[in-house]
């Protein structure tokens, strides 16, 4: 058995995180931590998690996981790189922060606004590089590994065929996506009350400010071999979870549907994680609640040459709980399904 343990417990992604393990027939959930939550019992902030609501939360440090074979962290941006230098290298550590996302130091501070803790192998299977590599490779062995952000999980799976294959511009690519309320975290924020959300929908990060952004473009550019920029404007959705992102790039020269629908198809059609749906019928975020499941559809505008992708994920699953637990049966050896469902919960 694979002893683990989780920095950040009682944060959605922690629960998340632990909601997959208890599933997964080959680990042994071990210390569970939190800050200002440390002492409370796990059942008071994690009721759904009933097989582990008498564990006590512990304080969040690196003594604290002693004998772990594998600690994820599900800590605030900034605040993984401290616990992790006083891991052991032997130790399996899976970030689920955005410390360790970014390779290009100055776009972390320009986005962050603290010194760059450097980059570790990016937890996202199924990306692939330019030359038809994933990034999967990467994770075999891993000691270290960054898990993507919620947003640039849809965006990068649903624009990286089309990109690989030379099939749009990289100067133009935009990128409209809507989340649920979840994606902001548990912390209390006025705009995230219910009175606020209900029956509306706002946009944030407009022009070029989301944090996102520079890790959805450095996953494009390493799938087309040379940098592409991205518009981005990510809104807030009525709903607790759930991302769906409408991607569009211009079409190359000589690119037809025919070798848009290819490309998709040779990236995903053996990825049991990621599906192409037929033609005709579109992602829903409902389809994959729950899940570690993305879907795609493809289609190309011909009127304005623009390809067209939409993209579903669960952003606590897919989006980062299941894509963390996923590099880990990679890393280990496992088998990459254990402990996660391509079936989402329905109605």
């Amino acid at each position: 058995m694979v002893k683990v343990g989780v920095a950040g417990a009682s944060g959605y992604a922690g629960g998340e995180i632990l909601r997959l393990l208890l599933a997964h027939p080959q680990v042994e959930i071990g210390t569970l931590t939190a800050g200002s939550n440390a002492g409370t019992r796990l059942g008071e902030i994690a009721p759904h998690l009933h097989a582990l609501a008498d564990r006590e939360l512990a304080e969040t440090t690196a003594a604290a996981f002693e004998g772990h074979d594998v600690v994820f962290l599900a800590l605030p941006h900034g605040a993984s790189d401290a616990l992790a230098r006083d891991l052991s290298e032997s130790v399996l550590v899976i970030d689920c922060g955005a410390d360790h996302r970014l390779t290009d130091g100055e776009a972390w501070t320009a986005f962050y606004g603290t010194p760059h803790a450097g980059s570790w192998p990016y937890g996202m299977p199924e990306l692939l590089s330019h030359g038809g590599a994933k990034q999967r490779t990467q994770l075999v062995e891993a000691r270290r590994v960054a898990v993507p952000g919620c947003y640039p999980t849809a965006v990068s799976l649903g624009l990286a065929p089309a990109l690989e294959a030379g099939l749009v511009e990289v100067d133009d690519v935009v990128v409209v996506a809507a989340s649920g309320t979840s994606g902001a975290g548990k912390s209390l924020k006025p705009h995230l009350l219910g009175a606020e959300v209900m029956g509306s929908m706002s946009p944030y990060g407009v022009g070029g400010g989301h944090r996102h952004t520079p890790e959805i473009e450095q996953n494009l550019s390493l799938a087309a071999g040379e940098p592409v920029s991205v518009s981005f404007t990510p809104t807030l959705a009525p709903m607790p979870r759930g991302i769906l992102a409408t991607c569009t790039a211009r079409v190359r020269s000589g690119a037809d549907v025919a070798q848009v629908r290819t490309a998709y198809e040779k990236a995903y059609g053996t990825e049991q994680f990621v599906t192409l749906l037929p033609e005709g019928q579109w992602p829903a975020t409902s389809s994959v609640i729950g899940s570690n499941h993305v879907q795609l559809q493809v289609a190309y505008d011909e009127h304005a040459g623009r390809v067209v992708v939409v993209a579903a994920v669960d952003n606590l699953t897919k989006g980062t709980a299941g894509a963390a637990v996923q590099s880990m049966n990679i890393a280990l050896g496992l088998d990459e399904s254990a402990g996660l469902t391509g079936a989402g919960v329905a109605p």
